[in-house]
């Protein structure tokens, strides 16, 4: 195969051993050649990933964007790659062992979820600490209504030996209040809880304009 300077197929093995081998296999600066995918005329992908990693190591969040668009070689479609690259990654990955003590503290965690059109019910797992283990989505349903079973909502927590969980679900359109289903699906959900010994500590809704907090509102028993 003819070397070119330009693209990641400089390196052809990077891809294949990825996909044979895992994306754990490869270092940081090759994540980011695959990322980018081609480097320039005046910059070739593999020194280029270096600059960009570099930078992606000493920015704070707020100026990644503007100091990867001061490199040479590196145009808006890959900047905005790997921007994006690093929210998704951020919003994957960023909780994990995050401490929440409050409704306001859970949200930053689950915020993304009131842009989609339809309802999504999200588990947040959480230890003995209240750090949190896993952020997982439930079920999916319609603009209005999702349905939720407690076998649903606690099979993993009770797999992954949780000590805690919060719900949360998204409401795309109208007030970020409970409906009547909304009431009676933490109901039962608290209740499940109490049989499997796991604290079930809020239900939130979210919506775009904020959020309700069941717990904060005094609407949990017990």
């Amino acid at each position: 195969m003819k070397n070119d300077y330009r693209t990641v197929r400089q390196h052809p093995c990077i891809r294949e051993l990825v996909l044979q081998k895992g994306l754990s296999f490869p270092s940081d600066s090759e994540l980011v050649m695959l990322i980018l995918g081609s480097g320039s005329k005046a910059v070739p992908v593999e020194p280029l990933s270096r600059k960009v990693l570099e930078v992606i190591k000493e920015s704070p969040a707020g100026e990644i964007v503007p100091r990867l668009g001061c490199i040479n070689g590196m145009g808006n479609s890959k900047v905005l790659a790997v921007a994006a690259a690093l929210e998704l990654g951020r919003r994957r990955c960023g909780y994990l062992k995050a401490v929440v003590n409050t409704p306001e503290e859970v949200i930053p965690y689950v915020r993304q979820y009131a842009m989609e059109q339809r309802e999504h019910f999200i588990c947040v797992s959480l230890n003995g600490a209240h750090e949190i283990l896993a952020i997982r989505v439930v079920s999916i349903g319609t603009t209005t209504r999702t349905i939720v079973h407690p076998r649903e909502v606690f099979s993993e927590p009770v797999a992954e030996h949780a000590s805690a969980v919060i719900c949360c679900h998204n409401h795309p359109c109208g007030p970020c209040l409970p409906s009547t289903a909304d009431s009676e699906t933490t109901r039962v959900l608290q209740e499940s809880s109490e049989i499997l010994g796991i604290q079930f500590l809020d239900h939130i809704i979210i919506s775009r304009d904020g959020y309700y907090s069941f717990m904060e509102h005094g609407l949990l028993g017990g």
